[in-house]
């Protein structure tokens, strides 16, 4: 064979398996149809230790704990916003004079 084109077919079969790995990868982040994106994270050494020996235990890997623990994170956050509005909400319409009577509007619904 000639060197250009054992060049040419190496290229070739390069690209192939750069695109199959491309599309290996894709698929990983976008298992669950849920597009995922990688970042870095800072651990101390006891929380890599204790995130490694979670991991084990649970037999999970440490990315999933990790994604797990900001979803909790997220959930109690939003509840805990969702309580503060609520009671900031709590009383708006107390002491306006341009509402109805409620109490005697809602006596007319009792089934006295």
């Amino acid at each position: 064979m000639r060197a250009d084109l054992v060049t040419a077919k190496l290229t070739d079969l390069i690209l192939t398996l750069t695109n199959i790995a491309l599309m290996y990868t894709l698929d990983i982040y976008t298992k669950n149809k849920k597009a995922m994106i990688r970042t870095q994270i800072y651990l101390t050494a006891q929380q890599h230790s204790e995130l490694k020996r979670l991991a084990k235990t649970l037999d999970k890997k440490q990315s999933k704990l990790i994604r797990e623990a900001i979803d909790n994170l997220i959930a109690q956050s939003s509840s805990k916003r969702r309580k503060e509005i609520l009671k900031n909400a709590a009383g708006i319409w107390k002491n306006r004079s341009d509402l109805p009577d409620f109490t005697a509007i809602r006596s007319e619904w009792d089934r006295n």
